[in-house]
């Protein structure tokens, strides 16, 4: 100790005049990275309050000429000047709520047969194969819908469906009506193989990151892979397994180019999902070209900021949901 207190004592002033200099350096670069991330944070915020603000701006002239009752009203007439949010509202919720039921059970079973029962050998190849369904252009699913999906369900899924579900009560309404090929049910079916891959690929990455010696020590109990699986894989990574399904609503809610060439584009709301209908997406990318007058431009633009909210309001129950999984667990 002494010898320390010796050199320490012995420090020259040039010496402390460079370690002073270094010490500005790092304090100096150490503020300047807490400013950049700031920055960074901020302009986030100011890139999304721009984009609820000009989707207001833009749309205020609609809301002021139709008011609530543009939410509830199913007529869509440029002739006329006459328009109504309900049927591209519905579209967009009844065919997101097929994709999900479709997608994410298929979705969560892929990723566990991945993570727990798929052979070594196999894992690369139907990873490479997911990863490159999430990469394929949405126009691609669009085109492929159009001339391969909705023709084979036309010939034979819909007619089956419509014979045998047809006159059961309850849900007969839900498959009346001919087989069109294109509509709600094929629009949700295309949208829910575009999402599986987003769903799969991040439920997989977070079932892999269980610690081995959880489910070692549930297989050491006697559990099976199926409750290994249901009570220790599902429950460590729940908060991951919501993220992607969230990811994937995201997607499905505001899918553009596939929904347009298989929905068909009719502005009318069907008991029937072999119906056609339309998203609001949709309506967007098909006329917004064609919307030369400046109500009709804000009644697009007013759709636009209808589906903001709705994605705002899935997200929002989404965090509350975790937040009470956690307070759950918490307790």
């Amino acid at each position: 100790m002494a010898d320390v207190a010796l050199q320490s004592g012995n420090v020259s002033i040039a010496e402390t005049s460079d370690r002073s200099k270094v010490l500005q350096k790092l304090r100096l670069t150490d503020i300047g990275f807490r400013l950049l991330t700031r920055g960074a944070a901020i302009v986030v915020l100011l890139i999304l309050g721009g984009i609820i603000v000009s989707l207001v701006w833009g749309s205020w002239e609609a809301m002021s000429k139709f008011g609530f009752a543009f939410l509830v009203t199913e007529s869509w007439n440029p002739v006329t000047e006459q328009f109504g949010a309900i049927s591209p509202i519905y579209g967009t919720i009844v065919t997101s709520i097929i994709a999900m039921v479709i997608a994410v059970p298929i979705g969560l079973f892929i990723a566990l047969f991945l993570t727990e029962l798929c052979p070594m050998f196999l894992r690369r190849p139907i990873g490479i194969a997911i990863e490159l369904l999430a990469g394929i252009p949405s126009i691609i699913y669009g085109i492929w819908g159009l001339f391969v999906f909705a023709p084979f369900l036309q010939q034979y899924v819909q007619p089956f469906l419509i014979n045998t579900l047809g006159n059961v009560p309850g849900i007969g309404n839900l498959f009346a009506g001919p087989p069109y090929g294109i509509g709600i049910l094929t629009a949700g079916l295309i949208l829910a193989i575009m999402v599986l891959p987003f769903i799969t690929s991040i439920s997989r990455d977070v079932f892999a990151a269980v610690p081995p010696v959880l489910k070692e020590a549930a297989y050491g109990l006697g559990c099976t892979t199926w409750e290994v699986s249901r009570y220790v894989v599902l429950p460590f990574t729940r908060v991951g397994v919501i993220g992607g399904v969230m990811l994937g609503l995201g997607r499905a809610l505001g899918e553009t180019m596939a929904v347009t060439f298989v929905i068909g584009n009719a502005h009318r709301i069907s008991a029937s999902i072999l119906a056609p209908g339309t998203t609001i997406s949709a309506t967007i990318a098909n006329e917004f070209t064609e919307a030369v007058e400046p109500i009709y431009t804000s009644s697009l633009i007013l759709l636009g900021l209808i589906l903001f909210v709705i994605t705002f309001i899935v997200l929002a129950f989404a965090r509350i949901m975790l937040m009470r999984l956690n307070a759950r667990v918490g307790a």
